[in-house]
């Protein structure tokens, strides 16, 4: 099947302060992908080509971002509100449980819709959550004030400035040569960067202030599966949170291609990793 031909189709949902932006392709199972940072629905899209032979795969923009636009911009999100957008969207296209891979922040976004809208999502492979929350409170307080640094230097020196403090805290090498061959580029385009002012502004603060009760993943009728990169350090929150997650779960955390980007710098191997850990359709 050739996947890059496989049609796309795209829709506007209204909810709760937004107008939501998604694309929907493939056929199968549906799998929902919640992006990393600033990711749209686009962000993904060497992945998403290697999967829509076997899942119906749903993107969106996440609100705040490209086409998904709030009612008030300049107010502000929540986590448990990007969740309950997800909620909707997901209510929307299916009347069945749906399969969800959650990338950083997605995976965020995932752990509150297993919370909060339980059944909802049957499998999520939360990859590297940046939740604090999962962590001990010395150590959630340490990483919680490197989320508030970023944002005063993204505030004092501007986007480019803050790119080696974001990959330093995360634990991203941009300059590695560990990549798959022929991704799609994805170029700093004026839209690309008010995606960033927003994630770094609003969803950085969202995280800080998230409210997940962390407790209640453990009742949840959502199989949650954490997961890890290969190449991120384990000194790192990110990492960390995958760990706390899965000792949480008294499960054991899968490895993932690549790094916290994994996604996007490794689409074949991590699409392979993906369908192992949903269970092959």
């Amino acid at each position: 099947m050739d996947t890059a031909t496989t049609p796309t189709t795209a829709g506007m949902l209204r909810t709760d302060g937004a107008d939501l932006y998604y694309e929907v392709r493939g056929t199968g199972p549906m799998l929902l992908i919640s992006q990393s940072g600033e990711g749209d629905a686009g962000r993904s899209t060497d992945l998403v080509d290697r999967l829509v032979a076997d899942y119906t795969v749903v993107t969106y923009d996440r609100r705040g971002l490209s086409r998904s636009v709030p009612d008030d911009p300049a107010g502000g999100v929540s986590v448990a509100a990007h969740a309950d957008d997800v909620h909707r969207l997901l209510a929307e296209l299916s009347d069945e449980p749906v399969l969800m891979l959650g990338c950083s922040l997605g995976a965020s976004i995932g752990l509150h819709l297993a919370v909060d809208h339980p059944g909802q999502v049957s499998v999520l492979v939360a990859h590297e959550p940046v939740t604090p929350r999962l962590l001990p409170a010395d150590e959630r307080l340490r990483h919680e004030r490197e989320l508030a640094h970023i944002q005063r230097v993204y505030r004092r020196d501007g986007l480019a400035a803050t790119f080696a403090t974001i990959a330093d805290v995360l634990g991203i090498d941009p300059a590695s040569p560990d990549v798959e061959p022929g991704l799609t580029r994805h170029p700093m385009t004026p839209q690309r960067a008010r995606n960033f002012d927003f994630f770094i502004t609003h969803d950085f603060t969202a995280v800080i202030g998230d409210t997940l009760d962390v407790a209640a993943l453990t009742g949840t009728p959502t199989r949650i599966v954490p997961a890890f990169g290969r190449t991120t350090p384990r000194t790192v929150f990110d990492s960390k949170c995958a760990f706390a997650l899965a000792d949480l779960l008294g499960a054991e955390p899968l490895e993932f291609p690549g790094g916290h980007n994994g996604n996007t710098t490794h689409p074949r191997a991590y699409a392979a990793a993906l369908r192992t850990a949903l269970g092959a359709p």
